[in-house]
């Protein structure tokens, strides 16, 4: 592993990440880099779990901003390893299929000329971080619904089928016309109380899949978990709330609850996919708690972004 040698910057690109579109931004990153004279090494990610490796290996040697060039994931896998490090700041040049978590920062899914400056301004803020059995997320873990969608589009760690966006779009109405809800019980509620799950989204940020506000009112550092639960629905049922949930409308439907929390405990009879930043695990107890404040990140003062700065 190449030595940092007291690089500021460094730069890693997930290759897979967009279906390839990320190792495309390698000659416009390299011109940006040399264009505002920035101190930097560029490096790829080689497998799942390599990105979160290469950040922890350059925190160490000294480098103090540590930008993932990929999606959700792959700012997952940095953020995972310099939780609490006060020192190192993380960010993202937005190269995936959803791209949402870059938007609650004040960034589009697409960098122009202009956000190049903003990141090298170098702004940062401290955010939440969620854990699930101890795993980080930085958006949002699922259940249901969005859960088997991602398990639909989910090869083996790290790959997912070839198609993009309408590869995606193609499972989400395939899971909406097929998808049977499963009973859980919420261990953590008083009394508890079991429920059959068509979605159950914990989250930091606002935004799923690609445009949906399943948890509009979510605040990235207020210290609280955004709970969205959706209970069984008819498939007229699904029809009729998918396209409020765009607009976040979906909240004044009786079977969504919504809430916040700083815990929340679920159990299943049995083992269910469920998604992390997107990423996909399989487990039928999930222990969910957040970190106020956790991980420092690069974020757009002049965009539209979802959280606190003062």
């Amino acid at each position: 592993m190449e030595k940092s040698q007291n690089k500021e910057w460094v730069f890693i690109i997930n290759p897979v990440a967009g279906n390839g579109y990320a190792k495309t931004l390698k000659p416009k990153l390299e011109e940006m880099i040399q264009k505002y004279s920035v101190n930097a090494l560029i490096v790829y990610s080689e497998k799942p779990g390599h990105a979160a490796q290469l950040a922890r290996h350059y925190a160490d040697n000294g480098s103090k901003y540590i930008i993932g060039v990929g999606g959700d994931g792959t700012l997952n896998e940095i953020a995972s390893t310099l939780i609490h490090e006060k020192n190192v700041a993380i960010g993202l040049i937005p190269a995936g299929t959803g791209n949402d978590f870059i938007q609650i920062l004040g960034f589009p899914n697409r960098f122009e000329e202009e956000h190049w400056k903003v990141l090298f301004e170098k702004k940062t803020i401290p955010i939440d971080v969620g854990l699930c059995n101890g795993l980080p997320f930085l958006n949002g873990m699922g259940l249901g619904f969005d859960a088997q969608v991602a398990a639909e589009n989910y090869i083996e760690p790290g790959e997912v089928k070839k198609g993009g966006k309408y590869k995606y779009i193609y499972h989400i109405l395939k899971t909406l016309l097929l998808y049977k809800e499963k009973r859980m019980t919420i261990l953590s509620a008083e009394p508890k109380h079991e429920t059959d799950c068509f979605i159950n989204t914990v989250s930091i940020g606002r935004r799923f899949a690609g445009g949906f506000f399943l948890t509009p009112k979510a605040i990235a550092n207020d210290g609280l978990l955004d709970v969205c639960m959706i209970e069984k629905l008819s498939l007229l049922e699904r029809i009729m709330i998918l396209p409020k949930v765009p607009k976040g409308t979906h909240l004044q439907n009786k079977k969504v609850n919504y809430y916040q929390t700083n815990k929340i405990e679920i159990e299943f009879n049995h083992e269910v996919p469920f998604h992390l930043d997107g990423e996909l695990h399989f487990s039928k107890h999930f222990d969910v708690n957040i970190l106020p404040g956790a991980i420092k990140i690069i974020y757009n003062p002049s965009g539209n972004h979802f959280f606190r700065t003062n």
